[in-house]
């Protein structure tokens, strides 16, 4: 059955590796019902290749699959540094599993079988977060050290050269930022970042956390800003 449009963006470009025939054809035909633009792969050398010539707006992920399987796509496009929001879908629904995907980089995270409702819903989420308009209160250059983080144009840069980040790295980073100092909890964290609906635990948060400190951090195992609060969570110190 096709679920009715319900605010996809026009054209958005959305690249579904998946080797399963039917399941493909049915996100393609909902995908592009939704005003998607729909690229397919059926294996993980196809889908990598794919990502990387096409820069796709977000991928839609299986990771069952043959050649490469889904956390070695996943952790090769993140290690060239694409950035495009990337969804896991997985039959395999253990908590390991899920971290796994989130530590890799993985956008989201959903579990087969899956409502063709909530994955749409979940696309429309990714790209509001890869792409979240200006407002007045973002229209800040946040600058740290020899790091500059404009929360309007979603960029970073170091030493005034781009630094590669994912929209969850990106928020993760602006959202401690913006505590001004302000020690969050994990879980604070989790409902900004990801919403209610999250899928990871405390772990999931440090290595983000820790991902980030490699990028922005001079010495990223003494971080002078992304500090660690024992038994709390997180602090930046500007």
């Amino acid at each position: 059955m096709t679920i009715p449009g319900s605010g996809g963006a026009a054209r958005h470009r959305v690249l579904v590796v998946e080797d399963d025939a039917s399941i493909a054809l049915g996100l393609r035909m909902n995908l592009e019902a939704d005003g998607y633009e729909v690229l397919s792969a059926e294996d993980g050398e196809a889908g990598l290749a794919m990502a990387r010539a096409e820069n796709p707006d977000v991928v839609i992920l299986d990771v069952m699959l043959p050649k490469l399987n889904g956390f070695q796509v996943l952790q090769t496009v993140r290690r060239e540094g694409l950035t495009m929001p990337i969804i896991v879908l997985s039959a395999r629904t253990g908590e390991a599993d899920k971290v796994t995907g989130l530590e890799l980089g993985a956008e989201d995270y959903v579990a087969k079988p899956f409502s063709l409702a909530e994955l749409l819903a979940r696309v429309r989420a990714a790209l509001r977060r890869g792409s979240r308009g200006v407002d007045s209160s973002r229209r800040t250059v946040h600058a740290f050290g020899d790091v500059r983080v404009d929360a309007a144009g979603r960029t970073v840069t170091r030493a005034g050269a781009p630094v590669d980040m994912t929209a969850t790295e990106f928020d993760l980073l602006l959202c401690l930022i913006e505590a001004r100092g302000t020690a969050l909890t994990r879980d604070a964290i989790f409902m900004r970042v990801w919403g209610p609906n999250h899928h990871g635990t405390p772990r999931t948060i440090d290595n983000f956390v820790q991902q980030i400190r490699a990028k922005v951090e001079v010495d990223p195992q003494h971080p002078k800003h992304l500090q660690t609060v024992r038994g709390v969570g997180y602090r930046f110190d500007g």
